[in-house]
């Protein structure tokens, strides 16, 4: 398991997401976006994927894992803001 200091400056993918999801946008389909920009580049993060017998939940792409895989708020907060321009 990946390890995170406490109070650090690092989001989950399940805690990003619940920043990102309002009346708009579901938890899991913020989830969903979140996978496919880190699966495209648009977002850096350390991964951590699930082999296909240990899946937990709906299925992301590229079977990342929510709970194991962290994004510096940083790098969350930029790409919020690219992704705000291009809408």
């Amino acid at each position: 398991m990946i390890k995170r200091e406490s109070g650090s400056n690092v989001l989950s993918l399940l805690e990003a997401a619940h920043e990102m999801s309002a009346a708009s946008m579901t938890e899991h389909d913020a989830e969903v976006l979140l996978a496919a920009a880190i699966q495209h580049g648009d977002l850096h993060a350390n991964i951590k994927r699930w082999a296909t017998e240990q899946w937990e939940g709906r299925q992301l792409p590229g079977n990342i894992n929510r709970l194991e895989t962290y994004i510096e708020r940083d790098d969350f907060e930029a790409w919020l803001k690219t992704r705000a321009k291009a809408d």
